[in-house]
């Protein structure tokens, strides 16, 4: 399979720039597979669209001022890291630019409390970043550091807090999960009055949100691995509903992800943490999702690979073509799409 199977044409001028407000004022298409139908609604629609009973997995993952910028301590040289995975308490694979200006052995200064040393290189700009500061290294990074927007976004927050979920917790991300951007703490009250459950699991987005697909054959592309944690508390909550004939709908290609990776092959979820590097592309066989909340993403990406496995290629295309055409907005900041 050919990575340009997956190619549309995007105006740029429906790259969302700033996100709407408030944020469940976002527009939302929704399909149902087994109908055909396609629906034009809004996010705030979301209750009336659900099922009682239906259990939305969401990703409480929290966005990292991940974005720092060191000086050369030889040349004075300015060198921007992105922090995506933390390897132990002071040591960090980033993401760097000028990469040419990066080699192995080159310390920085970041602020009077914070200095680094690049101790291993990688490939597309990957360095490996070990830490020495004063104080506590999260309070330092807030002080410091910005929080990494995708490169097609060129204007800047009024506040940081747009960029993460309403019920962000754990630090650790470099990228939002962006489908949950949507949610605003009144929608969420009154889907639980409607009865529909709310679980939370976690994935921390990593360099993969980053890195664009080389290779022409989409079987060659290697996925870089992301932290993951399902608790046994939500294991068995999700197992409980699937028992129970609930759909399944998860909030975001990253709950996807953290599913798929956890269960087995009769879709039971199990409980644990670890890296996963799951890539899922057609022809995948989904074991424990069920529908999938997310946003249009990008022409080629592995995220519009993943909704394809779910709806199918020609449908993905012929929907986002749609979108298109209906103004919608797209990427991060944009639109939403439902997929029952």
């Amino acid at each position: 399979m050919n990575k340009q199977d997956f190619y549309y044409n995007l105006p740029k001028e429906l790259i969302a720039q700033t996100p709407i407000e408030p944020r469940d004022a976002s527009r939302l298409l929704v399909y149902d597979r087994k109908s055909g139908d396609v629906r034009h609604k809004h996010f705030y629609d979301l209750p009336e669209l659900l099922r009682p009973n239906d259990m939305l997995v969401i990703n409480n993952t929290k966005v990292l001022p991940a974005k720092v910028t060191g000086v050369k301590t030889e040349t004075g040289a300015n060198i921007t890291f992105l922090l995506h995975k933390r390897i132990d308490k002071d040591t960090w694979e980033t993401l760097c630019r000028p990469a040419k200006r990066a080699k192995t052995g080159t310390k920085l200064v970041f602020s009077d409390d914070l200095i680094g040393e690049i101790v291993a290189e990688g490939a597309d700009g990957a360095r490996t970043l070990r830490f020495r500061y004063d104080g506590v290294f999260e309070t330092i990074l807030d002080r410091i550091g910005d929080v990494p927007l995708p490169h097609y976004i060129h204007n800047k927050l009024k506040t940081i807090d747009r960029y993460q979920t309403v019920y962000a917790n754990d630090i650790g991300s470099s990228a939002a999960p962006t489908a949950g951007l949507h949610f605003t703490e009144s929608l969420i009250e009154r889907l639980k009055a409607k009865g529909i459950e709310f679980v939370e699991v976690l994935l921390h987005v990593g360099l993969g949100t980053f890195l664009p697909v080389k290779s022409d054959e989409v079987e060659n592309h290697k996925m870089h691995s992301e932290f993951y944690s399902v608790t046994q508390a939500a294991a068995d909550r999700i197992n409980k509903a699937k028992a129970d004939g609930r759909r399944i709908i998860a909030v975001g290609t990253t709950s996807v992800r953290v599913l798929e990776s956890s269960a087995d092959d009769n879709g039971k979820i199990n409980a644990g943490s670890g890296e996963t590097s799951i890539f899922i592309y057609p022809p995948y066989k989904f074991k424990a999702v069920d529908a999938l909340i997310t946003n249009f993403h990008l022409p080629e990406s592995t995220l519009i690979m993943l909704v394809s496995a779910l709806i199918g290629r020609e449908k993905t295309l012929e929907l986002y073509n749609t979108a298109v055409k209906e103004q919608y907005r797209f990427f991060s900041f944009g639109d939403a799409t439902l997929l029952l």
